[in-house]
């Protein structure tokens, strides 16, 4: 500081006089010269260092890439071997009623009364409800009247048949000369006519009593009566309701019964194991995702043995005992089926390839070489697919594939990566 005060000496100036211009140390230029320049050749000896380690990267690079481009790619491989073991196949199923009916009026009239509700038991012969019928009544009496009118007049014409026949008689037998050819003719005929007579009203008697046996039938369907035992599970009818007798799309049923102590379910099963499946006795286990407790064998009674032309499935019943009521129709349940026989092949989904002309695996040759062939599915249950033709036992196939390698080019089997010859 003192130093300064010694080179600036004080000067005396006017108001208005411009103050004199600071003196730069000599040296100045040069320090700044040598300083920048020195920055400058740092810079230069960065990049020349970067852009060197820079090219010898990209050069180990492009020897890597070229190594691994000329060794062959290695794959995972599969060893086909027989598995015979039974398959598991699981389907979507619906329960249904082993017996189920609606229940129809047979005769047309008024509901007075009903006597069960849905959800109720019932047995066969037991009545469900009563109707009215005022018209079937009066039909009834009035084909009883008839009836009687009808033996009435039997009556009548087997006392005109009598007496003709006894008056034919009398002169079929009078000394000839005594009455004329014509009149025993006549007697005859009259007495033919009283048993035609006669005959006709007794077939009159039987058609009036053929019409009050059936008007009294009829009147016995005035009670509704339970066709077989069964559960209630709908009720269409309340008092004083008009029913109309029959079935046909403009009436309501009185009632649905429901016969489910056994139940069947019903499952269609895709065309591929339509052979395995249409033979009966195939074990199925039930279960059903609403209910985790719920596990019931059962074994296929039936099948349609007719592929749907339009869904391409058969359709397979199961017959299943159900004492405890633990199913009940229209019930979504899973249908696990123990099959047997069919493809004897089985691989790893993960060996499949599909291309446009259908599917395909690719079999590695003893050469190391990639050869790709057609195959058929049998079946595949998601990470086991079972293969009908196109692969023998023994094949080694690779998994996971690129899509670049091509028929012909080599590939080299991962070390400890060889699968074993069935698939778990």
């Amino acid at each position: 500081m003192t130093l300064v005060m010694k080179d600036l000496e004080p000067t005396t100036s006017e108001p208005g006089d411009i103050a004199p211009a600071t003196k730069v140390p000599r040296g100045t230029g040069a320090r700044i010269f040598r300083s920048t320049t020195a920055i400058v050749i740092a810079l230069a000896v960065g990049f020349f260092l970067v852009h060197r380690g820079k090219n010898e990267a990209e050069a180990r690079l492009a020897d890597a890439t070229s190594e691994d481009a000329a060794e062959a790619p290695a794959v995972d491989v599969f060893t086909v071997g027989p598995s015979l073991a039974p398959r598991s196949l699981k389907l979507p199923g619906e329960t249904a009623a082993w017996s189920e009916t609606a229940i129809y009026a047979r005769v047309n009239g008024y509901v007075t009364k009903w006597f069960v509700d849905i959800g109720d038991d019932v047995t066969v012969g037991q009545t469900l409800a009563t109707i009215d019928t005022p018209e079937l009544d009066a039909e009834l009496l009035a084909a009883k009247a008839k009836l009687n009118a009808s033996i009435a007049q039997v009556a009548v014409k087997q006392a005109q048949a009598d007496f003709a026949a006894t008056t034919d008689e009398r002169w079929r037998e009078s000394p000839k000369g005594v009455v004329s050819d014509q009149e025993r003719e006549s007697k005859k005929a009259s007495s033919a006519a009283a048993i035609a007579e006669l005959n006709a009203a007794r077939a009159q008697v039987m058609l009036e009593r053929a019409d009050v046996d059936r008007l009294s039938a009829l009147a016995k369907f005035k009670e509704v009566k339970a066709p077989f035992d069964g559960t209630i599970v709908q009720r269409r009818i309340d008092i004083g309701n008009l029913v109309t007798a029959g079935s046909t799309a403009n009436t309501t049923s009185l009632y649905q019964l429901s016969q489910d102590n056994s139940i069947r379910i019903f499952v269609h099963a895709p065309q591929r194991v339509a052979a395995q499946l249409m033979r009966p006795g195939t074990t199925a286990v039930i279960t059903s995702r609403d209910r985790p407790n719920l596990r019931l064998e059962g074994k296929v009674a039936r099948s349609a043995k007719a592929i749907d032309p339009e869904s391409r499935t058969i359709r397979v019943e199961i017959d299943i005992p159900n004492p405890d009521r633990s199913l009940v129709p229209g019930m979504y349940v899973q249908a696990d089926f123990e099959l047997t026989g069919g493809a004897s092949l089985q691989i790893p989904a993960a060996a499949l390839l599909y291309r446009p002309g259908g599917p395909q695996v690719a079999v590695i040759e003893e050469t190391g070489a990639v050869v790709f062939r057609d195959v058929t599915i049998a079946s595949d249950d998601g990470n086991v697919v079972a293969i009908d033709s196109g692969l023998a036992v023994g094949d080694r196939v690779a998994l996971n594939l690129s899509s670049r390698i091509t028929t012909g080019e080599k590939v080299k089997t991962r070390a400890g990566e060889t699968k074993s010859a069935s698939v778990q």
